[in-house]
């Protein structure tokens, strides 16, 4: 077995002490350039390897940082991810990722499993809670982070935590906006695909709609907002059940876009143009919609944005002690972007 080289192996080569090793490999000031480049240079010859468990103990940090996501096989989630990585990579963390699928269980044992790994911060969206049950102890795990002083912010879907940041886009404006351009391109008999309810992102989209329509002395219709999740199978339902009401919508504005993907199918398996019989806005800006034959309509989400400022966020908790009940809400603006899908005019 080959004996692994040490801070003394590289100390007794250059014939200077282990703590001018240590200092040049961790770069301390104190250390000239000139050594701190030779002992480099002596450990990458002698294959040193620095135990990355001891350096963490000893300086009180991992340098690992954990990202929760539902899913990893979505652009949005994949785009913020890129953020993060691309920022923290500047200052020398390394990016732990963990994906629940939606799955509240498997959200309380990603952030036991970060904890137990003492990572540095834990950055993330959360899933869909339904059950009350499982939404209190993943709150009570979550005031644990806090309470172990690890920096937590949230990103795209949050809870109403004190002491926690967050990162988000502004879901009512951008989704009143959306709303306001349906009517602007003569649509009355608006839908609205709305999300998860427990989640303020989908609650603030609903407000929107909501409201848009109330300054336009347009009367809402319950009827006419169905609960559908964010894939295209539930939009291609959606747009059936719409289809036995005897008014038919003749616009629909989607919390996503993959709901609105399947919206756009089923409607025009049923006949119906667009967006001459129904304009489709979507709700993310996923890579599909600007090379559909249609192309659609849709929120752009600024992911990569987003991903960076979260970065940006714990940075800045970290480096600075005195900010850690300090919260940060940082609402990102986000745009709208139109096509064809729902262009009349």
């Amino acid at each position: 077995m080959t004996k692994k080289t040490t801070i003394y192996d590289i100390a007794k080569v250059l014939d200077i002490t282990a703590a001018s090793v240590s200092r040049a490999l961790n770069d301390n000031p104190k250390i000239s350039e000139s050594t701190r480049k030779l002992v480099l240079e002596t450990a990458n010859k002698m294959n040193y390897k620095q135990n990355k468990v001891a350096l963490a103990l000893r300086s009180g940090k991992s340098y690992n940082v954990g990202v929760i996501v539902p899913r990893v096989d979505s652009n949005f989630f994949a785009s913020v991810i890129r953020g993060i990585e691309e920022e923290l990579y500047a200052h020398k963390y390394n990016v732990i990722i963990c994906q629940t699928h939606e799955d509240e269980k498997r959200e309380y044992e990603n952030i036991n499993t970060l904890l137990n790994a003492q990572v540095d911060g834990i950055l993330m969206s959360v899933s869909n809670i339904s059950s009350e049950s499982v939404s209190s102890e993943n709150d009570l795990i979550i005031k644990k982070v806090i309470e172990k002083n690890v920096p937590l912010i949230f990103f795209d879907r949050k809870r109403n935590i004190d002491g926690v940041s967050s990162v988000t886009i502004n879901d009512y404006e951008v989704s009143y906006m959306a709303t306001q351009h349906l009517i602007a391109q003569g649509c009355s008999r608006i839908a609205h695909f709305k999300g998860n309810q427990n989640l303020e992102i989908f609650k603030n989209r609903l407000k929107g709609y909501k409201q848009a329509l109330v300054d336009n002395g347009i009367e809402i219709d319950e009827n006419y907002i169905i609960l559908t999740k964010s894939d295209i199978e539930a939009g291609a339902e959606a747009v059936k059940t719409l289809m036995q009401l005897k008014n038919l919508p003749d616009a629909i504005f989607s919390s996503s876009d993959f709901a609105a993907l399947g919206a756009i199918q089923q409607l025009k398996a049923n006949g119906i143009r667009i967006p001459e019989d129904c304009c489709v806005v979507g709700f993310g800006n996923e890579p599909f919609t600007d090379f559909m034959e249609l192309p659609m309509s849709t929120v752009d989400q600024v992911p990569l944005e987003m991903g960076r400022m979260t970065a940006k966020v714990f940075l800045e908790r970290i480096e600075n002690a005195s900010s850690v009940k300090i919260e940060k809400k940082v609402v990102l603006t986000s745009e709208l972007n139109i096509r064809r899908s729902s262009s009349r005019i």
